[in-house]
């Protein structure tokens, strides 16, 4: 199943560019999905059509949803927002705080994403696309399975037998409950299913990203912020949809330096993110609402391309063997040297990139290795290795 993920910053249009892609690609002869995990749900609007938290049909070959952020919740962290919700409470916070609390930050986020899984898993369909929620806190909640995995192997097994073996007595011992079976098989659940669904993700043949923005500096700058971050955590971003710009026959003087700016701004994306490609969309003369006109936005945006094609894959990390040593090669656009930290841990490469970091788990031919150099070309972190 083809998965095409959109993200940007609120406002500048990816659930339109969204659901204009899901309905050229029906349009097209593809079996497509169209979902949105932003929890500020604004597909039903686009299409002027009611979605609920299933799949329902617009017309032949196409279909979409808005996840009920709340009933993933539910289904793949209960157990565990119970458990931890009483833990707190037992503490002494207050039943609602105790509740919040209970929450990774991105979670709702994160396991509305478990639904790329599920039809994957289903097969029904053959093109997915994602209107996704800025996808800061989700990016590193993917690196859970990447962090917990020497948990998972090595001390869960462990912890949950001695638990299990202490529940009886403990609880009338302990100020505080200690979880049961349950909720450490809906932990062990979890830790599947986002493995699998990362695997998924970063699989750049099957899944890519496209980062829409405006020709504004906050916006670039927090394009170029998105871009690093999907880069540093495995995601292969094969486009970038500039939405909005202001057409040639727009020649009033008040829209003069608006004009220039664009301008401007235009060049820097496509200098900042060459080589990929950067589709340009106009700022249309009316409100872009229903399907008649997310066609036309469909048509001006990618002319006669399919947009289900990957239009620019090139790995973001990869391995090399040069005269008997290897490098290890991680993409990290807009980074300087001085923002990024390395260092090792066992098996481990740790790589921290300004405020996010990550685990980078080495091959056999490099975890008995020594790290014996790192340095930066272009956009890449170049990461060296000696002899044994």
């Amino acid at each position: 199943m083809r998965t095409i993920l959109f993200t940007g910053k609120g406002g500048v249009g990816k659930t339109t560019l969204a659901a204009a892609t899901a309905l050229r690609a029906a349009g097209l002869g593809y079996k497509t999905l169209v979902m949105s995990t932003d929890p500020a749900h604004s597909l039903s609007d686009a299409f002027d059509w009611p979605l609920a938290a299933e799949p329902q049909e617009i017309e032949p070959r196409l279909w979409g949803m808005e996840i009920d952020a709340q009933r993933e919740l539910e289904v793949h962290w209960g157990e565990v927002r119970k458990y931890l919700s009483t833990l707190f409470a037992s503490q002494g916070l207050e039943d609602i705080v105790a509740e919040e609390i209970a929450l990774l930050p991105g979670m709702d986020e994160l396991v509305s994403l478990l639904n790329i899984k599920r039809f994957h898993d289903e097969g029904e369909y053959e093109v997915l696309i994602v209107d996704c929620a800025p996808t800061g806190a989700t990016l590193r909640l993917l690196n859970f399975p990447d962090i917990a995995r020497w948990y998972m192997k090595r001390l869960f097994p462990i912890h949950r037998r001695i638990v299990a073996a202490a529940r009886p007595v403990a609880r009338h011992l302990l100020p505080f409950p200690l979880p049961d079976e349950e909720v450490y098989d809906s932990i062990a659940d979890f830790y599947l299913q986002v493995g699998a669904l990362k695997e998924i993700l970063t699989d750049p043949q099957m899944t890519t990203m496209r980062l829409v923005l405006n020709l504004e500096k906050m916006v670039l700058q927090e394009t170029r912020r998105a871009f690093t971050y999907a880069s540093l955590f495995g995601l292969n971003v094969d486009a970038v949809l500039v939405n909005r710009v202001l057409p040639e026959e727009v020649t009033d003087p008040y829209f003069a330096e608006w004009k220039t700016a664009q301008e401007g701004y235009l060049g820097e994306v496509q200098s900042s993110f060459a080589p990929l490609p950067v589709f340009i969309l106009r700022l249309f003369a009316r409100e872009v609402v229903g399907r008649q006109m997310l066609q036309e936005v469909a048509s001006v945006l990618y002319a006669d391309r399919d947009p289900t094609q990957v239009f620019f894959q090139a790995p973001p990390l990869r391995i090399e063997k040069v005269n008997g040593n290897y490098a290890l090669w991680l993409k990290l656009p807009f980074i300087t040297k001085a923002e990024v930290n390395l260092y090792r841990s066992g098996e481990e490469l740790i790589v921290r990139a300004g405020a996010h970091k990550r685990h980078v788990f080495l091959p056999q031919a490099l975890a008995q290795r020594p790290v014996a150099g790192a340095r930066f070309e272009g956009m890449n972190l170049v990461v060296t290795f000696g002899g044994k």
